[in-house]
């Protein structure tokens, strides 16, 4: 699985003009379930999430997890995390888990976060979704299981 966080003071998912998800403080996650993934790397990518210390200590170093700050999280799929640009001009998305199986593991992967003790919104899976955000930092982290 790949995901890309962003922090973020708040952000939000709207689908058709209606807000479906939301957070604020804490991240955006973007995930990617990849062809062969398990719900293994699932379980793996969502205590690394909790676990990862991106968030700023009373000295101001990053030295705080998201479980440690009591932040929550916005889960939102985006299969464009397995594009391939190696050829051309125009990426590929062959290498990003079948629809059926990318939105399981998105669910999964969201469920392992919530259970490592993070409240967390998601989007739509495979909806046009609107994403705004405010980035805190800016912090972006690219991470995969």
């Amino acid at each position: 699985m790949r995901a890309l966080l962003q922090r973020v003071t708040h952000a939000c998912v709207t689908v058709d003009g209606t807000t479906v998800g939301r957070t604020g403080p804490g991240l955006l996650i973007l995930v990617c379930a990849m062809r062969g993934d398990t719900d293994a790397e699932a379980e793996k990518l969502a205590a690394r999430v909790a676990k990862l210390r991106i968030f700023t200590d009373p000295n101001g170093r990053m030295n705080l997890s998201l479980r440690d700050t009591g932040g929550s999280a916005l889960v939102v799929s985006q299969f464009t995390l397995a594009a391939d640009t190696s050829r051309g001009n125009r990426p590929g998305f062959s290498a990003a888990a079948a629809p059926e199986e990318g939105a399981r593991l998105y669910e999964y992967f969201s469920s392992c976060l919530a259970d490592q003790g993070v409240p967390v919104e998601t989007g739509r899976f495979g909806a046009d979704m609107k994403v705004e955000l405010l980035n805190d930092g800016p912090v972006t982290i690219w991470l995969e299981s």
